[in-house]
């Protein structure tokens, strides 16, 4: 065995090691076990693919790795995108992966056949800005920087915009450059603002770099609603029902566990390579509320952004429209009656 070979086959071990005691708490705060399940049918694909990302804000897909393997899946591959999560999912480049809610509603509406079955957590959003812009409202004549590949960077602020009372495409100057990153471009102060994720937010804030206009994980009315949805192609979800059900309920407990075991769950990123800095990634797993799904209710998530965005002329689609095609709860409702929320 190689070198290298050895030391992947160490860490492989040591990560394993380290969910296991990770789902073993899952179990007990569950009051089930992995062999608890072995009664249910097995799922019906055993290989799923999900996005590798570095934004610590999705652990609990990066968690669920043992989880799904405790649920039957016997091969879990993590992989990079270069083209926006629904995109990937709707062109089977994945199979599952947690967004943005506004995301998936508007790739939804622009036919894609994916399904949003179930919502994580709220939070991940914050609209930076340099200190000369003290309010959304300030942003009017200014330069906002979005990515194309990725609509919500535009849809979310152009939504905050309307809120009070601003035209977004006459008010605000959109910089869309596609061969830099948007936190470069605002470090070098050649646009505004722009919306960050988990770990730019830290960074810029070590580096006393702009401020926070709006955070999503408190500010009013963006954290009464979900934030990460978790979601899969329509096919999928129909032709392999229980394999559904079984990827819920790990993407569920791992939820949990990134709650109740924020400093093993950064650990375990850090030394599985989905996160660099353990300090970063403990920030974000403490200050998200990985809880709330217990008692949000991802179809008002669904509802409000679509009603909003309907408003603001993003989609064509009237919410109920998007939730009668694009969701389907009823996975996450078994899980929680048998999960006893």
């Amino acid at each position: 065995m190689s070198i290298e070979r050895s030391r992947r086959h160490l860490l492989s071990q040591f990560a394993v090691a380290s969910v296991a005691g990770l789902g073993g708490l899952a179990g007990a705060r569950f009051g089930r076990s992995a062999s608890s399940h072995a009664a249910e049918p097995p799922p019906e694909v055993t290989t799923i693919t999900i996005e590798k990302a570095p934004t610590t804000c999705l652990s609990p897909q990066y968690v669920a790795e043992d989880l799904l393997r405790a649920e039957g899946f016997t091969e879990i591959r993590y992989k990079v995108i270069d083209t926006a999560p629904a995109s990937a999912v709707a062109r089977n480049q994945l199979d599952w992966d947690m967004d943005f809610a506004p995301e998936i509603i508007s790739a939804a509406d622009n036919g894609a056949p994916l399904t949003a079955v179930a919502g994580l957590h709220v939070g991940c959003y914050e609209l930076v800005a340099h200190n000369h812009v003290r309010s959304i409202a300030a942003l009017k004549g200014r330069t906002v920087g979005w990515s194309p590949s990725y609509a919500s960077s535009k849809d979310l602020v152009a939504l905050m915009a309307k809120l009070v009372g601003l035209d977004p495409d006459k008010d605000i100057q959109w910089v869309d450059d596609r061969s830099a990153d948007l936190m470069a471009l605002f470090i070098d102060r050649k646009i505004d603002a722009f919306l960050a994720v988990p770990p730019q937010t830290q960074e810029l804030r070590d580096r006393e770099i702009g401020h926070s206009l709006v955070n999503s994980a408190s500010d009013h009315p963006w954290s009464q609603y979900l934030c990460c949805t978790l979601f899969s192609r329509t096919e999928f979800v129909q032709q392999y029902p229980i394999a559904t059900k079984r990827i819920v309920r790990a993407f569920l407990k791992a939820t949990d566990l990134c709650a109740s075991e924020p400093a093993r769950v950064a650990r375990l990123m850090v030394e599985r390579g989905f996160a660099e800095r353990y300090d970063y990634a403990l920030q974000t797993l403490r200050e998200l509320p990985y809880r709330v799904w217990r008692d949000h209710d991802p179809e008002d998530t669904i509802r409000f952004f679509a009603l909003r965005m309907n408003e603001a002329g993003l989609i064509k689609s009237d919410p109920q429209q998007i939730i009668a095609r694009h969701t389907d709860w009823r996975f996450l409702n078994e899980v929680r009656r048998a999960l006893k929320t």
